[in-house]
């Protein structure tokens, strides 16, 4: 059982129990799927579909999926409404999360360097929150500068490494477009991340973070993209990873045949098979964006199309010019199909990598 080891089975996990998690999950050929959340809805629509499958989960907020937490109409000109949403999304989902009896991990997502303000004002809240209840807000933040220099990378990792625990750290570069960084031009050789490029970013990780910790995890590239693509069009190659695993074994001289948590990011679209031989090679974290934002439209849209008639008025509806249609339009009913359609959605997620029936 997953949470055999973990000294909290249920609510916001941290720390070392986040990584007994992952190691639990490398020996257990599973991965957790890292869902963007967007609101208390989408925040529900996971917890619900991971409770149901007796899995843990993880729950991450992106730069602009933070901003929206906190309202569109909120200027984010110095990361105010970005800093402001992942802060209450962060507290909301603690307040819900152990109402699902599962474990969970509170994680934001990609922060490139023009986005570092963001990072530093949730790391204000991480040391506020630790400063009360002796552990940081969230989980864990990851902060993607492979964009950057080797040298800017790690340094500037090192800087946030030494004020929050723990730290994911990604290696390589992903095609496609999430929140504004666009990397569809880059050349498709730089989707495929080289064993000897692990090992040597690896290898200066450690000498210059090992002193702060020991966590840390890699998104290598194998082909994978940001979005959806049509059938051919992305080339994955999840069988270098099982070559990156052996490389850092063997240049770090580690007894452990998955030395690296590995990350499967640009998952939406990929096949299971895809998915379990990445899983197989020791990922442990899988991220699902796209199509659940999808799954999340289905249920919505459905819904409007078939109560149309319904909602095309406050008053009046086939049953009679007189009828109130307040059950059909009160946002409580159609939101909620959207939770449903995403949900069913994250529980195929949960059974394609394994994650299920692990609590």
């Amino acid at each position: 059982m997953a949470t055999a080891n973990l000294s909290r089975k249920s609510g916001v996990i941290v720390g070392d129990d986040v990584h007994k998690l992952f190691k639990y999950a490398q020996a257990n050929k599973f991965a957790i799927p890292a869902i963007n959340v967007t609101s208390s809805s989408t925040v529900v629509a996971s917890l619900e579909a991971a409770r149901d499958k007796k899995a843990p989960i993880i729950l991450q907020m992106s730069q602009g999926g933070a901003a929206y937490f906190a309202g569109k109409g909120v200027a984010n000109d110095k990361q105010q409404a970005s800093i402001a949403g992942a802060v209450a999304g962060a507290h909301y989902i603690r307040s819900v999360a152990a109402c699902y009896e599962i474990p969970v991990i509170l994680h934001t997502d990609h922060c490139a360097k023009k986005l570092l303000p963001w990072l530093d004002g949730m790391m204000d809240a991480d040391e506020a929150y630790f400063k009360e209840h002796g552990e940081p807000l969230f989980s864990s933040h990851m902060i993607d500068l492979s964009e950057e220099d080797v040298d800017f990378n790690i340094q500037t990792t090192a800087k946030y490494l030494k004020r929050a625990q723990p730290m994911k750290q990604e290696i390589g570069i992903t095609g496609g477009e999430e929140d504004g960084v666009n990397n569809e031009e880059v050349d498709n050789n730089a989707l495929y991340t080289q064993p000897e490029d692990i090992y040597s970013l690896a290898a200066d990780i450690h000498k210059t973070l090992s002193a702060i910790s020991p966590y840390f995890s890699i998104a290598a590239g194998f082909g994978n993209v940001h979005g959806v693509y049509k059938p051919g069009n992305v080339k994955l190659h999840p069988e270098l990873l099982g070559k990156h695993q052996a490389y850092v074994k063997e240049q770090t001289g580690s007894k452990d045949d998955k030395p690296a948590f590995l990350v499967f990011h640009g998952g939406s679209g990929s096949s299971k098979a895809e998915y379990l031989e990445a899983i197989s090679h020791g990922v442990v974290k899988v991220n699902l964006d796209t199509d659940l934002q999808y799954a999340y439209l289905t249920g919505i849209r459905d819904y409007v199309l078939k109560k149309k008639d319904y909602i095309m008025s406050q008053v009046g509806n086939p049953e009679g010019e007189d009828k109130p249609n307040k059950k059909y339009f009160d946002p409580r009913v159609w939101v909620r199909e959207g939770e449903k359609t995403m949900s069913a959605r994250v529980q195929e997620g949960l059974v394609d990598f394994n994650t299920a029936n692990q609590l």
